[in-house]
């Protein structure tokens, strides 16, 4: 982690805290970084040096609109326009791990291959924070690669629980045989 993508990231933390957005802003830069990583083509458009700023700014207030607060519009733009939208991902990342850590919480990392409901993200948080012994803060990711089932990571612990991990299993002990 750069002290770059650090330093946006406290900086954003501070004012979502200061204006009373912290969990709007963090939920809507996580659903934006979700749409970063996987859409190639929202990636080359928003990273593409050759791509004037103005034209960037408009792909952004397009996809957001009205569905985005004013502040993580107006980050999100900043980012943009300082030529940094490859590090957004990881920006979002260090600014939940830095919200979470200000209520002495740790980002549970739940990646799946389709959306989760909140119910659902919530059972899955309780049953994580029993096991942990640690009170826990959801990020959810959508990563298609898992396939099936969840990969969950609290700190340095994972927790596999992916249908290639099961593939994977069974390959290792069928060729045991």
């Amino acid at each position: 982690m750069t002290d770059r993508v650090k330093g946006y990231a406290t900086g954003l933390f501070e004012i979502a805290r200061a204006e009373g957005q912290l969990d709007r802003v963090q939920s809507e830069l996580l659903q934006v970084a979700g749409a970063f990583r996987s859409s190639d083509e929202l990636r080359d458009a928003l990273s593409n040096p050759q791509l004037p700023s103005d034209r960037k700014k408009a792909i952004v207030d397009g996809l957001l609109e009205s569905r985005a607060s004013d502040l993580t519009v107006a980050f999100i733009n900043f980012v943009v326009g300082m030529g940094r939208a490859s590090s957004l991902p990881d920006i979002v990342d260090e600014m939940v791990e830095t919200a979470a850590a200000s209520v002495n919480r740790e980002v549970a990392e739940i990646r799946t291959a389709v959306d989760l409901d909140a119910a659902t993200v919530e059972r899955l948080v309780t049953a994580l924070a029993r096991k942990t012994g640690k009170q826990l803060e959801p990020k959810v990711i959508v990563d298609p690669s898992v396939i099936g089932g969840i990969v969950v990571r609290v700190g340095d612990t994972v927790i596999d629980g992916s249908v290639q991990k099961r593939l994977s299993g069974l390959r290792e002990a069928l060729k045991a045989r």
